[in-house]
């Protein structure tokens, strides 16, 4: 007799799980699986393949398609230190822009770059990376598990970077210059190895950046120009949340994962809109049986043109649409699964993941090279 699969995510299926094709929004979408080698996948509404890169460095966290058409990639460079254990899970370092045919025509590196990289389109890149606080400015650093700082007592500190099309440095943010250590204190469960673990950055339409820091559960605006923190999310809002994008009304939409939310016994994860000049939610999404979707870690969500919202639940590798009433129109579950390659990651996470970053919608129109 066969043994039963011990892999509960694939052991309950893959693929195409749901489809109203009347109520989703046509068109294709693109994942890298994060155990994968390098493949990134273009999928149509049925779940069939359409178009595959297949890179030669695994991803470091996600694929998006530019307005050229072109791939920005963020991949994992080769035989880089563990600065600590988490760090071979989410590092990165090689932001390339890739032509369909696989051709790279850019290229940046930066070792400490880690998460999330936005590409521009012109060769302008905003990343997120980090630099090494030790000794008092370690010890300034609120909040987070006694000890548990990084070799030598390090607390790596999060910066934000951007660089023009020659790799030249053009701006820079970091929080041991900006963030105020009592205003944003890590949460008392998480190690202090990386403060404050920002895990998205994106530049707003009026100039200003966007940013989620994860360990703290905030996600705040920045000024370019004084480098202040303009707006934040209320206390309690967002809870260990990814991935907020701007929408034309002005409004924030986020993946708030839901770890250690407030006056909630039992967790869950949601995406909510929430009014920049408010600060109250004006949308929120969560399944009716709110523990059935609760993704601790990753997440990321996409207002779709016709109103619909595309939702990634990472860990479980399932990608998945709902209309603006919340009815789930299209699901699919990711069927790549494998190990990280890394001894640090591979303990922590002994599973094989069928684990995506992001997910993005595009339509066949920002697709013209497709089928040709």
């Amino acid at each position: 007799m066969a043994r039963v699969d011990q892999n509960q995510r694939r052991r309950r299926g893959t693929g195409l799980i749901a489809l109203d094709e009347d109520a989703a929004y046509d068109g294709y979408t693109l994942f890298a699986p994060l155990t994968g080698s390098g493949e990134v996948y273009l999928i149509d509404l049925r779940g069939e393949v359409v178009h595959q890169w297949n890179l030669p460095h695994r991803p470091g966290r996600h694929a998006r398609i530019l307005a050229n058409g072109n791939l920005a990639y963020n991949g994992v460079l080769p035989d880089e230190p563990a600065l600590f254990p988490m760090w071979h899970k989410y590092r990165g370092g090689l932001m390339q822009e890739i032509t369909p045919d696989g051709t790279v025509v850019r290229e940046h590196r930066d070792p400490l770059q880690h998460h999330d990289a936005h590409h521009y389109g012109d060769g302008r890149i905003l990343y997120t990376a980090l630099e090494p606080l030790t000794g008092d400015a370690a010890a300034a650093v609120r909040g987070g598990v006694p000890g548990s700082e990084a070799a030598g007592g390090t607390v790596w500190a999060d910066t934000i970077v951007e660089v023009d099309a020659e790799g030249n440095r053009t701006w820079e943010w970091k929080v041991s210059e900006r963030l105020g250590r009592d205003d944003f204190p890590l949460h008392p469960d998480y190690a202090r190895e990386h403060y404050p673990l920002i895990n998205s950055v994106l530049p707003l339409a009026d100039g200003t950046v966007l940013a989620s820091f994860r360990s703290v559960s905030a996600v705040v605006v920045i000024d370019r120009a004084t480098g202040d923190i303009v707006w934040r999310s209320e206390p309690g809002t967002v809870s260990q949340q990814h991935c907020p994008t701007e929408l034309e009304n002005g409004n924030i939409l986020v993946f708030d994962n839901g770890v250690f939310r407030p006056r909630w016994d039992v967790p869950f994860s949601r995406v909510i809109e929430i009014e920049r000049t408010s600060g109250k939610i004006a949308w929120e999404y969560h399944d009716p049986a709110r523990e059935s979707f609760f993704a601790p870690f990753m997440g990321s969500a996409q207002r779709l043109p016709n109103g619909n919202t595309l939702v990634t639940d990472s860990p479980a590798g399932r990608l998945f649409e709902v209309t603006a009433d919340g009815y789930l129109c299209w699901e699919y579950i990711v069927p790549f699964f494998g190990g990280y390659a890394e001894e640090e990651v591979r303990k922590l996470f002994p599973s094989e993941p069928n684990a995506v970053f992001r997910s993005y919608r595009y339509s066949a129109a920002e697709l013209p090279w497709l089928g040709k």
